[in-house]
């Protein structure tokens, strides 16, 4: 599975970065292929390509704030969930969303 994601936070430090973390780690341990971008308090950080959209089986959104130009993924499947869902359940997450798309 293809996955992007975004990440933000109240404050935009910690939590915006930890979630990135956690997500990615979660996505290889099971074998699936991931790009974040983090949108913290010094902007838009590693902003996702237009391919990379495009190619993506799933968005996640991982914020506790408005993400900025959502209207990218506009035709996609969106996972909204709050940044601490990420950082405490990314396993977790990833196997909902694997089960609801029928991946493994």
């Amino acid at each position: 599975m293809k996955i992007v994601a975004v990440t933000a936070c109240t404050v935009g430090v910690a939590h915006t970065y930890i979630a990135r973390d956690k997500l990615e780690a979660a996505a290889v341990k099971r074998g699936h292929a991931i790009q974040v971008e983090t949108q913290g308090n010094v902007g838009i950080e590693d902003e996702l390509s237009p391919e990379a959209i495009r190619d993506a089986d799933i968005v996640i959104l991982a914020a506790d704030v408005t993400v900025a130009h959502q209207e990218r993924f506009a035709r996609k499947k969106v996972v909204r969930v709050p940044s601490v869902v990420a950082i405490k359940q990314a396993d977790q997450l990833i196997g909902k969303i694997e089960d609801k798309l029928g991946v493994k």
